[in-house]
Parts: structure tokens; sequence; C-alpha cells
């Protein structure tokens, strides 16, 4: 196999009883012939191939499962340009200039998300939040103040607000708070869905249940083999396959960890928050939240290095009570009812930042895996790294996202 083959995701997510969340894929594959292949059609998968569509290509969408029934079934959906690694500390890693620049990029990406989502019409559940990181026992106010002054020199819309203040406007008792604009929630299985649905109908084929299994880089181009016989011949391809990581990745640059979530039963409008911003915490592990459409409480958070996919979803119920507590600790007074509870992998790199790169040994093919809380937001920038690079262009910030960078 030329990616690994894992079970993702475990319990029951929220988004897999959407409406309008399934694509119509193709299922008889014999061979076809296109600009750029698309192996993987989960979000980032969905994203690329929209972006692509749209720029002109001729694509072809491959993927093992249903469309949407990976691992992007198991997201949240927390659409922040706030990367899980701090500002400051990621200028420790990679530079002062070189952080700001990722940070930045990532607040573009909501903007370029949200056009695109407008653009192509696509009825995902989108709504601009703002959103509060809190202080916790990784980083306490005194960090967070500093963290905020480090994200205004970099002109990011943050501003830290102290304990009292946070108490008053949103009812949290904590020592301090940063709060930015510029956040947003949505549906992931409607947003890809809803991305594929849009490339379609520019001649993108999509077709379900077959993986690919072999490539050939010849003079004509790339052939990709399936495991049912059928091929598909194209110029250039793209493994958007998530945490079943392709082989030709180096090894060491990301680690593969797991994550549980829940949702609550619908609840009133007064149990709500002050403008139902996204929540999260500087802790470890860390508390996230967010609303949905339909006045539910999406939680999340309880992460931790196991990788055995039966360890992970027997821990589902115990994680599932531990993240119920956390949420009515943080909200008290609200009687909140579980409904859904889930759990997936994801993966983690050194710096916070995805892997956007060409694969070693395979000529004009390139991976993508976003890591960390910020799958979506990469995905975006993914589909702009991608196209520029199916253009025979460089996008500015590529080399930000190379494990070798």
């Amino acid at each position: 196999m030329l990616t690994d083959k894992k079970d993702l995701r475990g319990g029951r997510p929220l988004w897999v009883d959407s409406p309008n969340g399934r694509v119509r894929s193709k299922t008889v594959l014999k061979r076809e012939q296109c600009d750029v292949a698309v192996i993987g059609a989960g979000v980032s998968g969905a994203l690329i191939a929209c972006q692509l569509s749209s720029a002109g290509f001729d694509v072809v969408v491959v993927d093992r499962r249903q469309p949407g029934q990976g691992s992007t079934a198991a997201s949240t959906a927390m659409i922040q340009f706030e990367l899980d690694t701090p500002l400051g500390e990621l200028a420790g890693k990679i530079g002062s200039a070189r952080a700001a620049r990722a940070w930045r990029r990532s607040l573009q990406s909501i903007d370029d998300l949200k056009r695109l989502i407008h653009t192509n019409r696509i009825a995902c559940d989108w709504q601009m939040r703002d959103a509060l990181y809190l202080a916790g026992d990784e980083l306490g106010w005194r960090a967070l103040r500093e963290e905020a002054k480090v994200r205004r020199r970099a002109g990011l819309p943050s501003e830290y607000i102290d304990g009292e203040t946070l108490l008053k406007r949103y009812g949290v008792a904590r020592t301090g708070a940063i709060l930015s604009q510029g956040a947003a929630e949505l549906n992931p299985a409607k947003l890809t869905a809803g991305a594929l649905e849009a490339a379609k109908k520019r001649g993108c084929r999509v077709y379900a249940d077959h993986e690919v299994i072999e490539v050939d880089s010849h003079d004509g181009g790339i052939t990709l083999a399936t495991d049912r016989g059928g091929e598909v011949v194209c110029a250039k391809a793209v493994f958007a396959t998530g945490y079943e990581t392709v082989k030709g990745l180096p090894k060491g640059g990301f680690d593969i960890t797991s994550s549980w979530a829940i949702a609550t039963k619908p609840i009133e409008m007064r149990d709500f928050w002050p403008t139902r911003c996204l929540i999260w915490e500087a802790s470890d592990p860390y508390l996230y939240l967010r609303t949905t459409a339909d006045n539910r409480i999406v939680a999340g958070g309880e992460d931790s290095g196991l990788t055995s996919p039966e360890r992970r979803d027997a821990a589902i119920s115990a994680k599932s009570e531990k993240l119920m507590r956390a949420l009515k600790a943080l909200l008290p007074g609200r009687d909140f009812e579980l409904d859904y509870a889930w759990a997936g992998a994801f993966a983690v790199s050194p710096t916070g930042l995805p892997i956007f790169e060409e694969i070693n040994g395979a000529a004009n093919c390139m991976a993508v895996l976003g890591c960390g809380g910020n799958g979506i937001t990469f995905s975006t920038i993914a589909s702009e790294v991608v196209t520029a690079w199916a253009k025979g262009k460089s996008d500015p910030d590529a080399e930000l996202f190379q494990s070798r960078g």
C-alpha cells in the first residue's frame, strides 16, 4: 500500500447525521485521464479539488472510502487562525519573521475560506465568531498578556483581557484570556460535500471505494493504479490522505495521537455564553468548545498519545464524562445532556505547522498533511499551495510548510 491504512475514528460523530453531508460518487473506475489527480476525498481533498477546478484544471478525486467519512467526520471544525503553538513560542523555533508569516497566513486563510464558500454557494452553516483563549496550566495570565503583545506587533487582531473583565463579559471565571476576532464555525461534512459538488459542476470526477496502490512516473506523466484494476493517468498527483500518511514523507516530522469530542443535545438560547464565541484554554490537555447551527455545544480535548484504535475507542465513555464535567465546571448552572461522543486520530508536528511538500522518489507528486487543531484552516492553505504548484509556480509561503524547511 502507498498509504498507511488506519482506523481513523470511533464512536458516533455529530456530523454523520448531517443533511446534505453526502456526495454522490462514481464507483466503477476503468481508466481516467486528467491534469491533476487528488487522492483523498476528505475536507483537504475537497478544498483542493474545488480550487484546482476553479483554476481551470481537469481533476479526478479517488478515495478508498466514501467522501468525507475518514478523519473529516471526527473534526470539531473550530475555524481559527490561532495556532496550537503560541506565536512567541513558534518564534523561538523558526524565527520571529517566519512565525509571524505563518500566523498571518492562517488569519488570511479564514477570509479565503469564507470567499470560497460564498463564491461556490456552499451551505455549510458558516458563522463568524470571536475566540477566547483562556489562561490555564500551560500559560497563565502573565504569559497570555505577553503573547497578546507579540500578536499585536505582528498585526493580529488579539487583545488581552483580565479576569474581572472576562467574568463580567462572558461569565467565565479565569485569571485572564486573549480575545481574538476572525474565527468561525461550520459543519465539516457539509463543507466537504459542497466543495466536491462545486468541483463536479466544473467537470471533476469523484470515485469512492478505490484505493491507489501504485504510482508509476513516466514520460507521459503519472499513472495511478487502484486495487480494483482501474487507473488514472495525470500530469500531477496530490496525496491528501491525512493521517493515513503517504510513504515518502520524512520520518520524525510528525506524530499521530488521539483526541475525543462530545456534542450536547440542543439547549436553550439563555444557556449559551455571550456572543457564542469559540473557547479554548492554555492547558495540557486543553478543553475547547463551540456552538452549532442547531444550538448544541461541541466540546473536545483530553488529547493523549494513545495510538491503539481499540484503546482509543474503549476510552470514549470515560473521556466523554471528563469532557462533560469540564464543560459544566466552565459554564456552571446549566443542565447539559450528552447526545454524541466520538474519538479521532490527528497529527502533531514539532512546530504545530502542517506539511505540504513533494514526495521523495515520486516526481510531480505532493503530499498534504494538516497538523494540530487547525485542520480546516490548514486545508485551505493547502489548496492554495497546491494550486500554485500545479501551475508551475510557488506559493510565497510554501517553504513555511515543509518538514525539510
